[in-house]
């Protein structure tokens, strides 16, 4: 099989690759679009090696159809459309996932698109539900609003009937995100994100933050947490180390959560396979509903990897990148 490789200079290459079979409870999928992350493009720069025994190929969401299925794996059968949550290998023709980490394509969803979905949903729906306890009626402050998984946060917040509030760095992407269910919108270059979230929440601050940043934002995120809220880390943009101020979240009785997923287990409580089935049974019906859809910023051709990294690093964009590997 081809897939994407990592040269000496840092370009990606599009060349052979060893063939992957499915072991004993895993699914093989041919692979038609794979989805890019900012995990990528950390493991691209030799930043963000790959879990252990999880493949080396970059690449944790695709869609395509299973091309053959390994003992123990259950109901997939050879042919069915599919998208998938993966520790990585997606950028190839072929991907041999855990049979819990596979999903059916949602209603509505065309194949190709399908593959945009399995990373943000699972990302979402594990820290927004599944760790923070987001409610309707509740507020809830996503940074990165125009994002792959913030675009995504939006609508799964709105589809809960939380009230949703953003940051971005433009117009544009603020426009975009009122599209899709923000209620309230904040250009971080040019307001203080903390004011005006006590301001329109009449003071009280919000119950939930969703946050990219980790050590930039740290101080000013408990700073706008209402009480009893919560923050859920799930990126470090704006670096690693900070100086938190206990005696704001005693005062506050706020709690400040870390979370990954790449690494989660298969199985167990929380694990991958608890998180896609809560997703499928949970999220794909938003979807089929029309509340929930896949944002697509850009797509690419596999060829043209670097460039569309080149362009998620940039920040040029809103939504998902794609890599389409198949016709």
């Amino acid at each position: 099989m081809r897939a994407i490789t990592v040269q000496s200079s840092g370009q990606l290459s599009w060349a052979e690759a060893p063939d992957v079979e499915p072991g004993d409870g895993e699914v093989l999928i041919a692979v038609h679009t794979a989805g890019i992350n900012r995990a990528d493009l950390l493991q691209a720069a030799g930043k963000y090696p790959p879990p252990p025994g999880a493949s080396e190929i970059m690449g944790l969401e695709v869609s395509g159809t299973v091309a053959a299925v390994g003992a123990g794996a259950g109901q997939w059968t050879v042919g069915q459309p599919v998208c998938a949550l993966l520790a990585g290998g997606g950028y190839a023709e072929y991907v041999a996932v855990p049979a819990g980490q596979v999903m059916p394509v949602p209603e509505s969803v065309e194949l190709p698109y399908a593959a945009a979905l399995p990373e943000v949903a699972c990302t979402v729906w594990s820290n927004l539900v599944m760790t923070a306890g987001l409610s309707a009626g509740e507020w809830v402050l996503i940074h990165g609003g125009a994002s792959g998984v913030g675009s995504h946060a939006v609508q799964v917040a709105r589809a809960l009937d939380a009230r949703v509030a953003v940051t971005a760095g433009t117009q544009h992407k603020l426009d975009l995100c009122r599209e899709l269910g923000a209620e309230v919108t904040i250009c971080y270059r040019e307001e203080d994100f903390v004011e005006r979230v006590r301001a329109e929440t009449d003071g009280a601050g919000a119950d939930v933050i969703l946050d990219i940043m980790g050590a930039a934002y740290l101080d000013r995120n408990v700073n706008a947490l209402a009480t009893d809220g919560r923050l859920v880390v799930i990126g470090m943009q704006g670096g690693r180390k900070a100086e938190l101020d206990l005696g704001k979240l005693v005062a506050k009785r706020v709690s400040v959560i870390g979370t990954a997923l790449r690494g989660r287990p298969v199985s167990g409580p929380r694990g991958k396979a608890e998180i896609v089935n809560q997703v499928v049974n949970r999220v794909w019906p938003m979807v089929a509903a029309g509340q929930v859809r896949p944002v697509i910023g850009a797509e690419f051709p596999i060829q043209e990897a670097h460039a569309a990294h080149e362009l998620l690093a940039s920040g040029d964009v809103y939504g998902k990148v794609l890599l389409r590997v198949a016709d």
